[in-house]
């Protein structure tokens, strides 16, 4: 070992025992933030299926490679970091002695093949990665970015030290070629040999770049343990626990999608028939409430901004991002944790837990931290805004676009809980709608006697639960479709549809009330489970003797399809939902509808965000409408899982839209650019929505809005009258 060699391992030894030094305790601080939260159980079932899709998840890059090049680079990038630590090893060898190298396996070609492909795939993945990002910049001209708000120093700094570390294998390996010191052949590793043709003959090249190699990941980590919120780093370490725990590991989208995390109590589903909100929490009301998977999410996130890219509310003006609000949670917590971890804390009558000796020793800014309210006005130091937290229309499409499985819409509507049922803050014009469920059982405050009036004019009956008993399917009607004129329509044109088909249905008419999806995604769980326990117990009736494959409902609203099918089996109703485009697409495909006059002048068709992304229904609807028009069908370009929100969703519907541009027309201005006549839907929501904003631009008379059924209809049957243009909704 010569002088060069003794100065490079010690300064290796020197950076890396501060590096694992200060890694270790990031990591145990870490650990005891995240323990801070509540208990989840449940995240700890069945982990072979967890193991299994975590795998899939990492190591296939399924998320990440719906967005093409950049998950294809993304790839190259974590392979390299994984199987390149390898060459990190080896460096640890060469700043000792100038042929050193990995035992046993660092003298096969296999090994420096295998290398080679990678190394030079990182750098290409790695210059990708960064000409995106510095595209992307939030400081370029032209509009918004997916990385607005994120910690740019952050990303850039881990981007170049990747590149660096990359560049610097092939450096002590072109310096080993220049040495005559290279273990592997040309054929293995040409680029190396290439390096090294240019490189002078110096015996100690090998040592010194090593080294330096060792420094620049050591200053890495280094700087990542100086930095535990920086998740644009943390996420390659994080990511494979997050996505380990996430709800439903068998779903194929995000996890956190279609039913909403019940509302919990110590980790336990809250029973409101003995609940106390002096001994039970309802919904979140400070940081450490969340549960500890909770502040694994916010721990997790990437800054990557897919989620901001996606969001309804963000494309249009609005102040909520769900990227913007994780990274505020995240940064409150860790900023909060001295405090937490002290001892301190309110109890849920509001009282601080905390002795004044346990708090003396604390921070000032801890202190502050911890006065803060978790939602509250810039005024008031508040760490998310009520602006925030009420624009979600809860469309998903932040949690479906994660690539670390993120539960976004859980933690807002967990945060709605404790407003709505606790502080009773929520916007004005939407007690109205939660008044009308609890007094009338459905958002409009229709009579309930008016539940069944769109039979009337039929020239079929139709049967009743009670009335009839060999009913293949229950038609649930839903709020919409029994009392809103342009969702009267669609129920009529499904009823007329079924009827043409032979399917035997049933309907439960005035028995039916709201199933509770406007009031659960507000936050009033509490209505909910009122109506949700009254419609569990009226279909189990119903469905009296029936198994599960026989206890089929169709319904036309995927909120009430999302509900119903999603939702209630944890309330005790198990049933076989289905959503009436699913049905049809069966009955034509079967030959029991048969389309005989195509529907012209071009149509597009908008995924509802409860049929498609939350619940992966994206075919149906489509099948239906091929069948029934005449030529193909026009997508818009933001659709199926990509689909934009009509704005409805969340409780939206009964929500006046203040700030920024209106969501739906957004949407309209996207579903008329495409010159369709014809925009096509499969929920009542969206109908209203559409409607409204193609009235608004003021195009009514050259667009028309109307569900799927009702363009199957037109196509089954052309004699059957449509009577003419859509009319307003009753009561808004």
């Amino acid at each position: 070992m010569g002088s060069v060699q003794i100065v490079t391992t010690i300064l290796a030894a020197a950076i890396t025992a501060v590096a694992v030094w200060l890694a270790v305790r990031a990591v145990l601080k870490m650990v005891a933030v995240i323990r801070l939260g509540q208990p989840a159980p449940e995240r700890f079932s069945d982990k072979v299926a967890r193991a299994r899709t975590m795998l899939v998840e990492t190591a296939g890059h399924t998320r990440m490679l719906k967005w093409g090049v950049v998950g294809a680079a993304h790839w190259f990038v974590m392979v390299g970091f994984v199987v390149l630590s390898l060459l990190v090893l080896e460096a640890y060898f060469e700043v000792v002695t100038t042929d050193g190298g990995l035992p046993i396996i660092g003298h096969w070609a296999i090994f420096g093949l295998v290398t080679e492909i990678i190394g030079v795939l990182g750098l290409v993945g790695i210059l990708v990665l960064m000409a995106i990002r510095l595209r992307n910049r939030p400081t370029r001209p032209g509009g918004r970015s997916r990385f607005t708000g994120s910690t740019m120093w952050q990303g850039y700094f881990v981007e170049w030290i990747v590149l660096l570390v990359l560049i610097f294998g092939f450096v002590i390996r072109g310096f080993k070629v220049a040495t005559d010191h290279f273990e592997f052949p040309f054929w293995a590793t040409p680029v190396s040999h290439a390096v090294g043709a240019v490189l002078p003959d110096w015996a100690d090249g090998v040592s010194v770049a090593a080294a330096i190699k060792i420094i620049i990941s050591m200053t890495w980590l280094i700087v990542i343990s100086l930095n535990v919120t920086m998740g644009v780093a943390w996420h390659r370490f994080l990511a494979f626990p997050n996505i380990f725990f996430k709800r439903e590991p068998a779903k194929p989208a995000g996890s956190g999608l279609g039913a909403l995390r019940p509302m919990t109590s110590q980790g336990k589903p809250l029973d409101f028939e003995e609940a106390d909100p002096e001994k039970d929490q309802f919904g979140v009301a400070h940081v450490e409430q969340f549960s500890w998977k909770g502040l694994l999410d916010f721990s997790t996130c990437t800054e990557c901004g897919r989620c901001q890219s996606q969001c309804p509310a963000w494309n249009t003006g609005k102040p909520l991002s769900p990227k913007l609000l994780v990274l505020s949670l995240r940064d409150h917590a860790y900023a909060k944790a001295p405090y937490l971890l002290a001892g301190g804390g309110k109890d849920l009558t509001g009282e601080e837990k905390a002795t004044q000796a346990q708090l003396a020793h604390l921070d000032v800014l801890a202190l502050a931290e911890a006065d803060k309210p978790l939602i509250g006005t810039a005024e008031e130091g508040g760490v998310i805004d009520p602006d925030v937290l009420w624009s979600c229309t809860t469309c998903g499409a932040c949690v479906e676009q994660c690539p670390v499985d993120i539960e976004h819409v859980d933690h807002i509507v967990d945060m709605r809980r404790y407003q709505v049922l606790i502080e009773s803050s929520f916007p004005s014009e939407a007690g109205v709608m939660l008044r009308n469920l609890e007094n009338k059982g459905n958002p409009w405050g229709a009579p309930q006697n008016t539940r069944e009036d769109w039979t009337k004019g039929l020239d079929f009956e139709v049967p009743r639960v009670g009335e009839v008993d060999d009913f293949e399917y229950l038609f649930w009607v839903g709020c919409a479709g029994a009392f809103e004129d342009r969702a009267k329509k669609t129920t009529r044109a499904v009823a007329t549809l079924l009827n043409e088909a032979g399917v035997k249905f049933a309907i439960l008419g005035e028995g039916e009330t709201c199933s509770g999806d406007p009031a659960r995604r507000i936050g009033n769980e509490f209505v909910f489970q009122m109506l949700a326990q009254q419609n569990v117990e009226t279909l189990n009736e119903a469905f009296e003797g029936r198994d599960k494959a026989k206890r089929k409902i169709v319904a036309t609203c995927p909120h009430c399809f999302n509900t119903l099918g999603n939702e209630y089996g944890q309330l005790g109703g198990e049933f076989e939902v289905v959503h009436h485009t699913q049905l049809l697409a069966h009955l034509v495909a079967t030959g029991k509808l048969t389309p005989v006059q195509p529907v012209d002048g071009g149509v597009t068709y908008h995924d509802p965000c409860y049929l498609g992304r939350h619940n992966r229904v994206f075919a149906a609807p489509r099948e239906v409408l091929g069948d029934a028009i005449a030529g193909d069908l026009t997508e818009m370009p933001r659709n199926s899982e990509r689909s934009f929100c009509c704005g409805a969703g969340g409780a939206r519907m009964w929500m006046e839209e203040k700030i920024g541009k209106r969501i739906n027309v957004d949407r309209v201005e996207e579903a008329m650019a495409t010159g369709a006549k014809t925009v096509a839907v499969g929920c009542p929501f969206c109908s209203t929505m559409l409607n409204d904003g193609v009235n608004g631009k003021g195009a009514g008379e050259q667009v028309e809005v109307i569900d799927v059924a009702s363009v199957l209809l037109r196509s089954v049957k052309p004699e059957q009258p449509q009577g003419g243009k859509e009319t307003a909704p009753v009561g808004g």
